[in-house]
């Protein structure tokens, strides 16, 4: 049973590690990244059965793709916190010759890397095959990914979802970052989505919402719920709600800090409203 206090100290945290990793080098994506956190920490402490050894085949194991690979400092945050790799080397994000690339990279080995996710929308078939390739290895365990909303006005987003459903890929849950914002504004405004649980539901899948997504309990429930949803001929996709730039009151609710960093008076007012935990690196 899920340690509600821990994983609130280490959602604080993570939160600290986005904004010092995108601060010191003056780049980033820090809005994203934020509004993810806390389905980050539920999905790697509570969630995914992971071997303790990462192996780029996964056998044996969950696997987790990131598709809106802008959002790299949450993920880099979570794989150290999480014992991966050094928590200190989240000093080394985005310079040259780091590891910590601003898009996660696999040519330096990073471990919890799996694929390059510079460019959206492949995300989802990168997954699909991964879970193709556990169907034929007969390995029961699931894939999961995580994608952008705005990601979805992108086509190729849509053979795959076709592809899922058609080819009974059930051992897939794809979870949807459904905050209605990207780089240029409000998807609403930007190229409107229309009814995301409609449209999956018409292309065959099985669809649920994660009303709170930014609320721990709500996502470990709703997680395992879509878990249960697994195995019955059909992927699995939860549109998880939440707000970018959740935790930082002046990020959140706008896609202004989507790919931008805060100065040196916006980053110590965003870490008071996120008092240290575990420790700064």
């Amino acid at each position: 049973m899920a340690d509600y206090k821990e994983l609130e100290d280490l959602v604080i945290q993570v939160r600290r590690d986005i904004l010092r990793q995108v601060h010191k080098v003056n780049s980033g994506h820090p809005g994203g990244s934020l509004g993810c956190t806390e389905f980050f920490v539920a999905l790697y402490s509570e969630l995914m059965e992971r071997n303790e050894n990462f192996t780029m085949d996964g056998i044996n194991e969950d696997l987790f793709f990131l598709s809106n690979g802008h959002i790299s400092p949450v993920f880099y945050s979570v794989l150290a916190r999480t014992g991966y790799f050094p928590v200190e080397e989240l000093n080394t994000f985005r310079l040259l010759n780091s590891r910590l690339q601003g898009h996660p990279t696999t040519h330096e080995g990073l471990p919890g890397i799996r694929i390059a996710s510079g460019s959206l929308g492949q995300g989802i078939s990168v997954s699909i095959g991964a879970a193709l390739a556990k169907k034929l290895n007969k390995d029961k365990h699931l894939i999961y990914t995580l994608c952008g909303d705005g990601e979805l006005q992108e086509g190729q987003n849509w053979e795959a979802i076709m592809y899922a459903a058609g080819n009974k890929v059930d051992n897939l849950i794809v979870t949807v970052d459904l905050n209605g914002q990207q780089i240029d504004g409000a998807t609403k405004n930007v190229l409107p989505l229309g009814n995301l649980k409609a449209k999956f539901e018409a292309f065959g899948w099985d669809v649920m919402d994660i009303e709170k997504g930014n609320d721990l309990k709500a996502i470990i429930a709703g997680m395992k719920k879509a878990k249960e949803k697994t195995g019955n001929e059909k992927p699995v996709c939860v549109l998880l709600h939440t707000v970018m730039g959740n935790g930082v009151d002046f990020m959140m609710h706008t896609h202004d800090w989507h790919g931008k960093a805060p100065n040196d008076q916006q980053l110590e007012n965003a870490l008071s409203q996120n008092p240290v935990t575990l420790g700064d690196y």
